[in-house]
């Protein structure tokens, strides 16, 4: 470290980026500090994915439980199921306080400084810390910027965080409304309609765009209607926008065509959750004082080392992960990015690489993907003039998932004709998230189906579904 510095490396945010690229950068020998305004973990441990997950699991067992005729299918049968609404949630707490502690603790362990106050960029190598005591300044070779994001609430809503809230309340389940509204058909509304309903409550999901599910491959959605909507006591509205939402009791929502803006209909329900995306907090950065603007969306312009752009130069020795960036608002790739960003801090070229990081929807049965969908990988193929291929295999082809009786879901991959390249996977059905990874790893490594048809699977095994497509692929 120069001694002009106080710190080799300076971050700000804690959330699940910031705190990769802390442990990586002690492990390249860098003196690091990390600065924290709220939590440790930030949205991914304190208000999104580890809480969530933790009430899945518990929706997923209630789920599980009640279906007398999936038990009998395997010799069991149970006089009932009940559940308590206070424990679920402080299963999920716990859960929370367990994983911020490791964070923390891991981070003491490694001598990472860490500083609760507000950090913000004051000039190059310079930030701003707003802390109990007043503010500091502090100096480092290299800043990395990783706030996060918060919940979007859009035009119209009115969000009281008792009977209209985001997932930031939502993962408190502090209630099971009778009848609650889902803004947005994406992996959190998809989510936490599972979460609702496996709990007893009743749904209405509504999604401005045309069709349910938009993020998902298209055959996939499909799918996901059929089996995760359809059967459960959801009530869907597609390209259909909440013009109004008014919070109370009831909650009153205002629902238009989202082409058109003509009235659909007056809905009056217990609670609503909306669920339409997260937006990047960038706010309040000092941005500013470097003479550094975000797109219109709020996104900090980055390349693929992670180093800040601006005008599409480099900003020296700055450099942005996860959320804020806009790139794909996974807690996994924020950490990548983290780690890809102190490989180039220490002179060690490295470039992220988006078409390998997988995401899920841990719903019952679950969904995930890695690389480009059916209609991402046409448009890459109509641009550099090659053919697309696909092929599906099922779960109810499947020895593991017929013993478990678990065989809805089906893997779908998309490859390219001519040399083989796999450019996409996409599956709905049992344990889809850990299935996942293997697809991750051979799209990494740009892996060709005539290769991967000739990998050996374990028998009888879920990991068969991916090893059928792939031969049928071959």
């Amino acid at each position: 470290m120069s001694e002009q510095f106080d710190y080799d490396l300076i971050i700000i945010g804690a959330g699940v980026g910031g705190h990769g690229a802390a442990l990586h950068a002690v492990k390249c020998g860098l003196k690091t500090a990390i600065i924290e305004a709220k939590d440790m973990g930030g949205t991914c441990v304190n208000r999104g994915c580890i809480p969530s997950k933790a009430l899945l699991a518990s929706a997923g067992r209630v789920r599980e439980f009640g279906d007398s005729q999936h038990l009998q299918s395997l010799g069991i049968s149970l006089p009932g199921v009940s559940f308590s609404r206070e424990a679920i949630a402080t299963h999920a707490n716990n859960l929370v306080a367990k994983i911020r502690g490791d964070l923390t603790n891991s981070l003491t362990r490694l001598k990472v400084e860490t500083i609760h106050g507000w950090g913000k960029l004051a000039a190059p190598h310079k930030v701003s810390v707003l802390t109990n005591q007043g503010e500091k300044i502090l100096t480092a070779r290299d800043i990395i910027l990783c706030p996060g994001s918060v919940p979007f609430v859009p035009p119209g809503i009115e969000v009281d965080h008792k009977t209209v809230f985001t997932s930031d309340e939502a993962v408190r389940l502090e209630a099971l409304p009778e009848w609650i509204a889902i803004i947005g058909s994406g992996y959190i509304g998809l989510e936490f309609a599972d979460i609702y309903t496996a709990l007893g409550c009743e749904v209405t999901m509504i999604e401005a765009l045309d069709t349910l599910m938009p993020t998902f491959d298209p055959d996939i959605a499909k799918i996901a209607e059929r089996v995760l909507i359809k059967p459960r006591d959801i009530e869907t509205y597609s390209g259909t926008l909440a013009k109004s939402i008014k919070p109370g009791s009831p909650v009153v929502i205002e629902l238009v065509d989202a082409k058109t803006k003509e009235p659909v209909e007056i809905l009056e329900v217990d609670a609503c959750l909306v669920a339409t995306g997260r937006i990047p907090a960038t706010k309040n950065l000092g941005l500013e004082l470097l003479d550094l603007e975000t797109d219109r969306r709020g996104f900090i312009s980055v390349n693929d080392q992670m180093a800040v752009l601006k005008d599409e130069e480099i900003v020296p020795n700055l450099w942005a992960i996860g959320d804020a960036t806009g790139k794909m608002m996974l807690a996994h790739a924020a950490s990548a990015q983290g780690i890809v960003a102190v490989e180039n801090i220490c002179g060690n070229y490295r470039k992220i690489d988006y078409r390998s990081i997988p995401a899920a929807a841990f719903t019952h049965p679950e969904i995930s993907y890695v690389g480009l969908n059916e209609p991402q990988a046409q448009e890459l193929a109509n641009s550099e003039g090659f053919k697309i291929a696909t092929v599906r295999s099922y779960f109810k082809g499947n020895s593991k998932a017929l013993a478990e009786g678990e065989t809805e879901g089906v893997a779908k991959i998309i490859y390219r004709e001519d040399n083989g390249e796999l450019l996409g996977v996409h599956i709905i059905g049992l344990h889809a998230s850990d299935l996942i990874q293997p697809a991750a790893n051979a799209i990494a490594a740009r892996e060709s189906v005539r290769n991967l048809a000739f990998n050996v699977h374990t028998h009888p095994t879920l990991s068969e579904v991916l090893d059928e497509a792939y031969k049928r692929a071959e």
